[in-house]
């Protein structure tokens, strides 16, 4: 079993961002944005935990 992580860092600009690391060292997926505090990407962190299980496939 792959086990991922979240990272939660500060970009150059001095803005928190997060990203999904695969044990593999692969990033899988970020934050896209950066955020103002750390609570803030914290919460974007959560809001992935809570609704990736559900996320849709689509193709085009």
């Amino acid at each position: 079993m792959s086990k991922a992580r979240f990272e939660l860092y500060t970009d150059i600009d001095g803005e928190y961002r997060w990203r999904l690391v695969h044990d593999n060292g692969n990033i899988l997926a970020d934050s896209g944005e950066g955020y103002a505090s750390k609570q803030k990407a914290k919460q974007g962190i959560e809001s992935v935990k809570r609704n990736v299980p559900e996320a849709s496939v689509v193709e085009k």
